[in-house]
């Protein structure tokens, strides 16, 4: 046994780290990382307040939970999973050197997008036809601010995605250039991750 626990902790067996071993690092921008962080601290909050106010009104929550469009939910949910997979897909061929590629991939995270907006505003209107406003109840002051909130950052990634496919068409990513990509990526990812504990707490969960 002590031969094989010195077997295990020799460092004659661990794998040789050298000059040339790739160095692990994070993807993208650092200042991406640290807005994300902050990002995901404010909806934290948001959702901890929520959950505070749920406990105590659960049958007004549950009751006008009921009235929102699940369906639309999880279509939207859908869209921004497909998304992220065609953002990732745009990333693994910007790093195999296929530029033009990836900008096609990211157009079709665009249309996903963009697909999530257009049902989002099928059901606001539908909800505001119906009455609904930030001060007809407390359900629909959290449900609104915070399907809002999210919803300001699916534009703001529109826009950076828009703005990666445009650089991607142009050539300038590539295996030696992913910053840009990947900090877009990033944020993008962020965004779903968002709407994956966003679409469960709010039109879901009881």
């Amino acid at each position: 046994m002590n031969t094989c626990v010195q077997t295990l902790v020799s460092p004659s067996a661990l794998p040789a780290v050298t000059s040339d071993s790739p160095a692990r690092r994070l993807p993208g921008d650092l200042a991406i990382w640290f807005f994300i962080l902050a990002e995901l601290l404010a909806f934290g909050a948001f959702f901890i307040v929520y959950a505070f106010a749920r406990a105590n009104n659960v049958e007004l929550f549950n009751e006008q939970q009921m009235a929102l469009d699940r369906n639309a939910g999880a279509i939207n949910t859908i869209l921004l999973l497909t998304s992220s997979y065609l953002v990732v897909r745009a990333v693994q061929a910007a790093e195999a050197g296929q530029g033009r590629r990836a900008a096609t991939w990211i157009a079709g995270g665009f249309a996903c997008g963009a697909g999530f907006v257009v049902v989002k505003l099928f059901e606001y209107a539908a909800k505001f036809e119906a009455g609904v406003s930030l001060s007809s109840s407390t359900f629909h002051m959290f449900y609104l601010v915070l399907t809002f909130f999210h919803f300001m950052h699916v534009i703001l990634g529109l826009v950076i995605l828009a703005a990666l496919w445009n650089n991607a068409r142009r050539g300038r990513y590539g295996p030696d250039n992913m910053n840009g990509i990947e900090t877009g990526a990033a944020y993008w990812h962020m965004v779903d991750l968002v709407w994956l504990i966003l679409f469960p707490l709010v039109y879901v969960m009881r």
